[in-house]
């Protein structure tokens, strides 16, 4: 090109251009053009790159001309939605002082809404030379633009048709963790070109079984675009989880069928229209940039030192409390508006009901370690759209003093592992743990019973993506991780597993009993506990992983669910749905009010009585007795509801659990105005029990390491739901008009 050819070319392209403006961040089509702005406090230039609509051949490079209040942008009027884009960044390499930008690079838009292609892992997309002796501080003059997803200018028109978003009170709140891939990729019906899509998640077979469960909410494991680590894909593996996030508003290429943005908004339409809510869970605590060895992918480039924590003394390294290589620093405000507009966007834009924050401790994390009003917390709970949201923390993290269970402020819930390991400790027939058990399945008033937080901040689980599955924690005492390719040493060795007599898969009738009988104990915990339970997907047909604890790389049946029924698993189905439907027939197994054990002179009942296998009140000999290990839990459902000082009028319940490995003779205890027992589940059986009424005084044999639930039986009608109390209250007025 000629020296005048050139100047004709520089001025055409700045007659196209505007100046734009600072917000939107991202690119925004406005119907006639499209408006490009990014956050960048450091760089000295920043070049917007047009590709082909595959993003293979670029196309070119346009400077944005304006740069108001850190954020660099321009208005191109000829550019329409589905242009693919990145961008160059221009400023200082100095790794000492944090700064890393390589103009030589092509940068991930952070507010990229979809993007096209997966990550190639060249030597070309590192910000230095891999093989150079200085090593990071070497700079690498190679185009990345070659092996880097880019983004795509997007749609968002979507006629929700009334389907964008469902709200389930609390309360009321079921959790059903579950990955996209793994529910569909084996499904019959699902067809194959859809399976492990979230087009596969609107299968009507697919979502029947989900609704059918009684669950309330389906949390999927992160579907933001992530990276597959290379070392993994070296051995034939992939990042399976999602755990490594590379553009937070953008969802993953893979799980588009169509590669079409409004997939996703279909499945969130979809779910709703099945009463389902839809959860994601999300990782804002990292990005796939890894540490100072890592690639250059997106924000090191465009502004390492405000993206990333880094080490005080030596700005060349990173913080690394999320244990991956680096920590973003929510503490900056352009930073905390990444992430709450990520959170915004997938809310209205997407109809997502809530999230759940992967290691959530990092997020509210300052100098001096966890910060209750961290902005982020304050952000989230004075924001209109935030804070009417499900908000479910992760409550610890790598770094120090990253343990937070019980810490973060009301408008939280929070995954609560004292109840995991409390329970499974329990059931494996650990001796001294009954006082911690009371707590534990009483919603851990312990921990959370603080500034008018209720017994739903507790999510109650046994199992979650991480560590063994159900059927496995009580088929296997240590993990077996071979085929993970990293010498078995990334599971968790002290898992609370018990393989019952032999280590995996056996023939044995009685080892097979009784692992059937505990994972029926296990769930009948998690169900019947105050708090919110969180059950994992596939539990309930009685999933295995071969014993790995730790799958985050298999791409494969260890993590597809097998929809192939047998027996045992069927069985495991009716169980799990019985169980669901208990805890939605009894709204005393789901309070609003922490069971503290006082007595009520107003309503004349203990809201929780603790109960001896004779039949009488726990006192303090019998909760120091290291060896007992059965109990027995009255739940009065006379007992104050709510701040209003009355009685209930819930049903009243007993719950007896037998760790020992012992049949255990139980005498039921005697209850003011009630004549006898009604036995409502017994985990030493697949199926229901016959209506059998059972006297005070009882002697009932509990089976060796089982669960029981009993319904007190009056000598009047039946205990009234108060829900049925308040539709006739509210239907009162009615009928005095018509009369």
């Amino acid at each position: 090109m000629t020296t005048r050819e050139k100047i004709h070319a520089a001025v055409k392209q700045t007659m196209r251009i505007c100046e734009g403006k600072p917000f939107p961040l991202g690119a925004t089509w406005d119907g006639q053009g499209v408006n490009f702005a990014i956050f960048s406090a450091h760089a000295t230039k920043v070049e917007l790159c047009l590709f082909d609509q595959q993003g293979k051949r670029e196309l070119e490079r346009i400077e944005l001309p304006e740069f108001t209040d850190e954020i660099w942008h321009g208005y191109l009027p000829d550019v329409r939605i589905g242009q693919v884009y990145g961008y160059r960044v221009y400023g200082p390499y100095e790794p000492d002082a944090g700064y890393r930008f390589n103009h030589h690079k092509l940068l991930i838009d952070p507010y990229a809404k979809q993007l096209v292609s997966e990550l190639k892992w060249d030597a070309a997309i590192f910000g230095y030379t891999l093989d150079s002796p200085d090593g990071d501080l070497s700079f690498d003059e190679r185009d990345s633009a070659a092996f880097v997803p880019k983004a795509k200018v997007i749609d968002s028109t979507f006629d929700w048709q009334g389907k964008h978003s469902h709200s389930v009170a609390w309360d009321k709140t079921i959790i059903y963790e579950a990955h996209l891939r793994g529910m569909s990729m084996r499904h019959p019906s699902v067809p194959e070109h859809l399976r492990g899509t979230f087009a596969g998640l609107t299968n009507k077979d697919l979502l029947k079984h989900i609704k059918s469960l009684g669950v309330t909410s389906l949390e999927l494991l992160p579907v933001h675009a992530f990276v597959h680590d290379n070392q993994l894909l070296e051995k034939g593996l992939k990042n399976y989880w999602g755990y490594n996030s590379i553009a937070f508003l953008a969802p993953h290429c893979e799980y588009l069928a169509t590669g079409e943005l409004r997939e996703f908004k279909e499945m969130a339409a979809a779910l709703h229209d099945a009463g389902l809510e839809l959860i994601l869970d999300v990782v804002y605590n990292h990005t796939a940039e890894g540490n100072e060895r890592g690639p250059t992918l997106s924000m090191r480039g465009i502004d390492n030192l405000t993206y990333y924590r880094l080490m005080p003394d030596n700005k060349r390294y990173y913080i690394n409390d999320s244990g991956t290589g680096n920590t973003l620093d929510l503490s900056h405000p352009c930073v905390l508006r990444l992430v709450t507009d990520s959170l915004r966007y997938w809310t209205i834009d997407m109809g997502v009901d809530g999230f759940r924050f992967d290691l959530g401790t990092i997020l509210a994390r300052e100098k001096n370690g966890f910060n209750e009003r961290h902005a982020f917390h304050v952000g989230c709970r004075q924001d209109p759209t935030l804070s009417q949201l499900k908000l479910i923390a992760e409550p610890w993290d790598c770094g120090l003093g990253g343990y937070q269970v019980g810490a973060f402020p009301p408008g939280w819930v929070e995954w609560n592992d004292r109840f995991r390991d409390t329970v499974r400790t329990f059931w494996r027939g650990d001796k001294g743990k009954l006082p911690e058990l009371a707590s534990r399945i009483t919603a851990s008033g312990d921990l959370f019973n603080k500034g008018g937080r209720k017994p739903y901040s507790s999510v109650n689980f046994i199992t979650a993506h991480d560590g063994f599955s159900l059927r496995d924690l009580v088929s296997y005492n240590s993990p077996h991780n071979e085929a993970n390719a990293d010498e078995n040493d990334r599971g968790n060795t002290n898992s609370l597993s018990f393989n019952h007599g032999a280590e995996g898969p056996t023939d044995d009738p009685d080892i097979r009993a009784i692992r059937l009988r505990q994972i029926r104990n296990y769930l009948a915990t998690l169900l019947l506990s105050q708090g919110t339970p969180m059950l994992r997907a596939g539990d309930e047909i009685g999933h295995t992983q071969q014993g790995n604890d730790n799958t985050y790389c298999q791409d494969n049946e260890l993590n597809w669910l097998n929809w192939d029924l047998d027996e045992e698993a069927q069985e495991l189905l009716d169980f799990t749905r019985r169980l669901i439907q208990l805890r939605h027939d009894y709204p005393i197994l789901r309070r609003n009010r922490f069971l503290v054990g006082n007595y009520n002179e107003t309503t004349g009942v203990k809201d929780v009585t603790w109960i001896t296998p004779n039949g009488d009140e726990m006192t303090e000999a019998h909760w120091g007795n290291l060896d007992a290990s059965c109990l027995g839990v009255i739940i009065d459902g006379r007992a104050q509801v709510s701040g209003i000082q009355r009685p209930g009028h819930d049903a009243t319940l007993l719950l007896i659990l037998n760790a020992h490995d012992f049949p255990v003779n139980f005498t039921l205890p005697e209850v003011v105005k009630g004549i006898g027992w009604n036995c409502l589940l017994d985990t030493n059986l697949t199926a229901a029990r016959s209506a059998e009424i059972f006297d005070f005084s009882y002697t009932f044999v509990v089976t060796q390491r089982s669960l029981l639930l009993f319904e007190l039986h009056s000598e009047n009608t039946s205990a009234i739901n108060p829900e049925e109390i308040s539709t006739l209250i509210e239907a009162l007025p009615i009928l005095t008009s018509e009369k």
